[in-house]
């Protein structure tokens, strides 16, 4: 197995089947976020992403149960998915012991693609739950997004997140995606499914402290041990693909300005005690930032 350690975090070269072992843990896990292949035929380097369905979610059980192992007690998990494998979602959830907390929707905001015998599809679903019937940590967050057009006043002090995330944009293979996907030298995308910061920066803040532990088993562009790393978590990340790896590491050893979770503070800036629940590694930043959101009282 290729291992590496840097800081507070470490990357496991490996099948996270094999990897999911206790003795790679010497920690219990607080947060997992599971975004495995979604078994669409997609072209991955080192995954054969079109196994029989039946197949396909006896691993994802297989992969929720391993990971319910290694989590402290009313420690939670993220599981992202297709909205049409949703019921597959939570049988694998409820059947591997962990207790379903939300059904989260994050509504893309990019154009669905119209279908010819159905609604086009809008979003994701990600499911929500934790080890034992009440969350070792969860942070009612609050945010401020633009007003309905039918509000009449605007709000004092925000709003406390709910499970319809519609504020969070999906890294589109177009223009949407920005600097923040990672491209070669000829403007190509590393890693098509590489996932938002402002997604798993609302995931790691909503459910874990500084210094807890984040897993991520389906590390890919690894979007979460970045986020992680910022906010004064310890991760581990688990990849197969070689390239991933190497893509991670970089990642992590030379931070990009596009990667820095601080330039989102002002979203939760209507959180109390946001800073403390951040932890995160430049406080001084952290402030400058928040001073560009007053909040209302």
């Amino acid at each position: 197995m290729g291992n590496s350690s840097k800081r507070n975090y470490r990357v496991h070269h490996e099948n996270c089947t094999t990897a999911l072992d206790r003795s790679n843990f010497p920690a219990s896990v607080d947060l997992s976020f599971l975004d495995p292949p979604f078994n669409q035929d997609k072209a991955y380097n080192a995954w054969d992403d079109n196994m029989p369905p039946e197949k396909y979610w006896e691993w994802m059980h297989q992969i929720c149960a391993k990971v319910y192992a290694l989590t402290s007690d009313g420690g939670a998990i993220y599981f992202m998915q297709r909205e049409k494998n949703t019921e597959f979602v939570l049988k694998c959830l409820r059947d591997a012991g962990w207790t379903f907390q939300n059904l989260i929707i994050w509504k893309k905001k990019t154009s669905a693609v119209p279908g010819t015998k159905r609604f086009g599809k809008h979003y994701q679903v990600i499911a929500f739950a934790t080890k034992g019937r009440t969350p070792r940590v969860f942070h009612r967050l609050r945010i401020d997004p633009p007003l309905p057009a039918d509000y009449k006043h605007a709000r004092e002090n925000g709003m406390f997140v709910t499970d319809v995330w519609d504020d969070i944009r999906e890294l589109t293979s177009g223009y949407f995606a920005g600097d923040e996907a990672l491209r070669d030298a000829d403007g190509n995308r590393l890693h098509k499914q590489q996932a938002p910061i402002q997604l798993l920066l609302r995931i790691v803040l909503s459910s874990t402290n500084p210094g807890d532990v984040v897993l991520y088993p389906f590390a890919g562009s690894g979007t979460t041990l970045v986020v992680a790393a910022q906010l004064r978590r310890k991760s581990v990340g688990i990849e197969l693909d070689s390239q991933n790896v190497a893509l991670i590491e970089n990642r992590l050893a030379e931070r990009r300005e596009s990667d820095d979770v601080s330039r989102f503070f002002k979203d939760y800036a209507c959180t109390p005690d946001l800073e403390a629940i951040c932890g995160e590694e430049n406080p001084h930043h952290f402030r400058f930032r928040k001073r560009g959101h007053q909040r209302r009282t």
